[in-house]
């Protein structure tokens, strides 16, 4: 787990970026870059609707090909377009980061999604590989949320290490917030594995109903 930052991130930039969604959905955001990142990553803060003192907060991971080319092999894509409407209407942040694949790349994580298809879930394929399950460290969200002013937030997340990293970088998370349930017939095994190995809020019957079937 990692210790609280000591080098203050500073914003670098901001910019008003409208955004416009495949089915329709837009909204105005504030990009806003940074100075000091602990890992070197370009990192950027999405600010979208008017946060208030405590505002609702995503970490959300870089995802090539849910985010982008709208992969059906994970949730990525749906709970980005979902946590930027929620976001907007209440008011707060999406911090985007650049921890492609749970942190171990692109390429690697192509890698372990041929080790998948010969049957071992996403920790798994990770471990064959010789790679962390989750290499992702919080740091760097830690030091955007202060330089944002944000000091308490409710969290948008079914991962409970992304709270308790939070907490330790010294974050007050108020409460954690699940996202919504998005299952296709090609992640329902992914999204079990998650709820199996990392603990994340998602209902556990209904997708092993669902990877039964």
């Amino acid at each position: 787990m990692p210790d609280t930052p000591t080098v203050v991130a500073t914003p670098r930039s901001r910019v008003r970026v409208p955004l416009r969604f495949q089915d329709g959905y837009e909204a105005d955001a504030e990009l806003v870059t940074f100075h000091g990142l602990a890992d070197g990553q370009e990192h950027v803060a999405v600010v979208l609707g008017e946060p208030g003192p405590v505002p609702l907060v995503r970490l959300h991971s870089e995802c090539l090909t849910g985010d982008v080319f709208g992969s059906a092999r994970c949730d990525c894509g749906p709970q980005l377009r979902e946590a930027v409407e929620r976001i907007a209407d209440r008011g707060g942040v999406l911090l985007y980061l650049r921890q492609e694949g749970r942190g171990i790349g692109l390429y690697n994580k192509l890698d372990a999604y041929a080790l998948q298809d010969e049957g071992l879930d996403t920790y798994e394929a990770n471990a064959a590989l010789g790679l962390p399950e989750d290499a992702r460290d919080y740091t760097a969200a830690a030091q955007m949320l202060r330089a944002l002013g944000i000091g308490e937030l409710d969290l948008l997340s079914n991962n409970p290490d992304k709270a308790d990293q939070l907490r330790t970088l010294g974050v007050d998370v108020r409460d954690r917030i699940p996202t919504g349930v998005f299952t296709t017939a090609h992640n329902v095994r992914y999204l079990r594995a998650k709820v199996l190995q990392t603990q994340h809020t998602l209902p556990l019957a209904a997708l092993t109903e669902l990877s039964a079937g």
